[in-house]
């Protein structure tokens, strides 16, 4: 870890951080807001809640900097917390949808001409298949291909051991392909 101490800012503004410097939580935050909340949002899809989760992410890094060990890198960090944090906000969505019940009011736009023109690109028919994939498949696939994670770091991140990360992967790859192919993709998933 001594060799990604030195090479990686991430962890100097964490020192900084934990010394109380508040222009070391604004680089951080510059650093990694959008790469976060592009994250999040792929989980929850919904904007202004994943801008509400991206401020409480970084707001218990601010509270919660001397605690950071140095373990990982600080995204892997950063994106657990985001990650623990969008599923207790959908588990909380789904109990509350389904106590009120608006599980039959919920409209589904999932055929509107907007998203017919989305599913015209390849790289738009991807996004709306992984959105299809439970959400542990859409966070291995997110993670590993759009944030370009390691299965160690994706393991970290989420908590689990890096041999449920290999079987997600390898299952959410799986199911990707089946969904493209059904949606008229040749090729599938790559």
């Amino acid at each position: 870890m001594a060799d990604n101490r030195s090479t990686d800012p991430d962890f100097e503004l964490m020192d900084r951080l934990k010394a109380g410097d508040q222009s070391a939580m604004q680089a951080l935050y510059a650093r990694h807001h959008q790469r976060l909340y592009r994250f999040i949002m792929r989980q929850i899809r919904d904007e202004m809640m994943a801008e509400d989760i991206v401020n409480d992410v970084f707001l218990d890094c601010w509270r919660q900097a001397g605690k950071f060990e140095g373990r990982s890198k600080v995204s892997t960090w950063l994106t657990s917390i985001g990650y623990n944090k969008s599923i207790s906000y959908l588990r909380k969505k789904r109990e509350h949808q389904m106590g009120d019940g608006q599980a039959e009011a919920m409209v589904d736009d999932a055929d509107s001409q907007e998203d017919h023109v989305m599913k015209d690109d390849k790289g738009d028919k991807i996004k709306v298949a992984i959105s299809q994939l439970s959400a542990d498949h859409a966070a291995v696939i997110d993670l590993a291909y759009y944030h370009e994670m390691s299965v160690n770091e994706i393991a970290e991140t989420l908590d689990v051991p890096a041999n449920t990360v290999k079987t997600r992967l390898f299952h959410a790859r799986k199911n990707l392909h089946e969904i493209l192919v059904e949606t008229g993709v040749d090729r599938g998933w790559p």
